[in-house]
């Protein structure tokens, strides 16, 4: 069952739900919007083979801060990640499906389907994708959509993974 605003309030009211900083038009009919952060990483353009067993993206990755004023441009068919600038915590009942807002893929932005795991806390890292016209993006703006469904029973083990308490933009890790 997916929550509507309602149900969405009384669990960010009763604190089941944590959503900080959170905005007055945060909380949508049918779900939440979460904002850019201030950092963005992109990939270097490089010949160095990115090893799945050790994930040594450190090294392909160039990070930034940027700010309102200046902003950030994804470029033709780039694959960028970018950081929620909300932390989030989850309890152990609801999961998040990670949707980009329509304006954003309106203006030729794709994000690869993300779930956010009963128990999850933390910023959200998403990969963002370019289309084939550079896209200038700003710090606050609202770009992600997350629609929240309640899982049938509280779920048995709530996520305690590698990113879990994660800040900022989070490369990936080796399991």
């Amino acid at each position: 069952m997916i929550l509507s605003d309602w149900d969405i309030k009384v669990y960010l009211e009763k604190r089941l739900l944590v959503i900080k900083p959170i905005f007055e038009d945060t909380v949508r009919e049918n779900g939440v919007d979460l904002r850019f952060g201030y950092r963005f990483c992109r990939f270097k353009n490089t010949n160095l083979v990115v090893d799945t067993r050790f994930m040594n993206v450190l090294e392909v990755l160039e990070c930034s801060d940027v700010s309102l004023e200046e902003g950030f441009t994804i470029k033709p068919y780039e694959h960028v990640l970018a950081t929620t600038l909300e932390w989030v915590e989850l309890p152990h009942d609801l999961v998040g499906l990670v949707n980009l807002r329509s304006s954003f893929a309106r203006a030729g932005i794709y994000i690869p389907p993300t779930v956010i795991d009963a128990g999850f806390k933390g910023n959200i890292t998403i990969e963002l994708i370019g289309g084939p016209n550079p896209v200038k993006v700003y710090p606050e703006q609202r770009f992600l959509h997350v629609v929240f469904l309640r899982t049938s029973s509280p779920v048995y083990k709530p996520y305690q993974g590698k990113y879990q308490g994660q800040v900022n933009v989070t490369p990936p890790k080796p399991d």
